[in-house]
């Protein structure tokens, strides 16, 4: 089941917070493996990421599997090439029926503006629903001294906030984006823009965990943030659907903080599919 996602600003109080929690799959394990999380979890999140391990071992197939489960996909593959190549996988993306994919944003305007264009065409072409197409700024890995490495002179904040603003010019829907960027991002963006999270952790996050700039579910939304990335603090718990509803439940507390919402999770009776509403 695929849905517009574009109208969330217009509808959020009415959301699910599980609809705001994305579980990464990022698993290297066989196909049954990663199948078995959407199973388990479908109706306790509100769409499933597909990066590059998995979709390099699985291609396509798997993004129509999660679907059969009326599961919705994010495409992580991070687009990063010549304006022409993104625009082609741009298009395939629209065809695979995702309702997010993203393009890195330090391919430059002109690779982003294409894209942009190939997505809204080819779904007003085809009929399919538009999807969310997001420029990933920064990556959650990386801090000031990573970048300064790699040339450059500001901070990765100010990298991130100049990478957003680039991405809105050209008709992107929003960025991926530190937590720790929500806040510049937001104020220059204004309130429709999306903004995703990754990097969501607690203070009991593994000091050998590859996330830098990390921050709690509660209060990257409570700052801004729209969706949350979420993968091993849920796929690593001992129980993993208590983890998953736990980062709900901090979600709706974000939410309601930032007057977006006054219901609890507990509020909503999930219908078939993992989709809320109020009873």
């Amino acid at each position: 089941m695929i849905q517009n996602l574009l109208g969330m600003k217009k509808t959020i109080q009415n959301r699910n917070p599980r609809e705001n929690l994305i579980f990464a799959l990022d698993i290297g394990n066989g196909r049954e493996e990663i199948i078995s999380w959407v199973d388990r979890l479908r109706r306790h999140v509100g769409m499933f990421k597909v990066g590059k391990e998995a979709f390099t071992l699985h291609g396509p197939e798997l993004v129509r599997l999660i679907q059969e489960r009326e599961g919705k996909v994010f495409l992580d593959l991070k687009f990063h090439d010549i304006p022409n190549t993104v625009a082609g996988a741009s298009r395939a993306a629209v065809k695979l029926g995702v309702s997010m994919l993203n393009v890195h944003a330090l391919g430059g305007k002109k690779m982003m503006a294409e894209a942009a264009v190939a997505v809204r065409r080819t779904a007003e072409e085809t009929g399919t629903p538009k999807p969310l197409l997001l420029a990933v700024t920064v990556l959650t890995s990386l801090d000031d001294r990573d970048i300064k490495e790699l040339g450059f002179t500001c901070s990765t904040s100010e990298l991130a906030l100049s990478l957003a603003k680039m991405a809105q010019d050209v008709g992107l829907s929003g960025v991926v984006a530190s937590p720790q960027d929500i806040v510049p991002i937001r104020d220059a963006c204004g309130q429709d823009f999306i903004i995703v999270s990754p990097a969501i952790r607690d203070a009991k996050a593994s000091s050998h965990d590859d996330q830098k700039r990390i921050m709690s579910a509660r209060e990257a939304i409570e700052k801004g943030a729209d969706f949350l990335v979420v993968g091993r603090p849920i796929r690593l718990a001992e129980n993993p659907i208590k983890a998953a509803e736990e980062m709900v439940e901090a979600i709706s507390q974000g939410m309601s903080i930032r007057g977006l919402v006054n219901a609890s999770p507990k509020n909503f009776r999930v219908r078939k599919g993992g989709i809320g509403q109020l009873v």
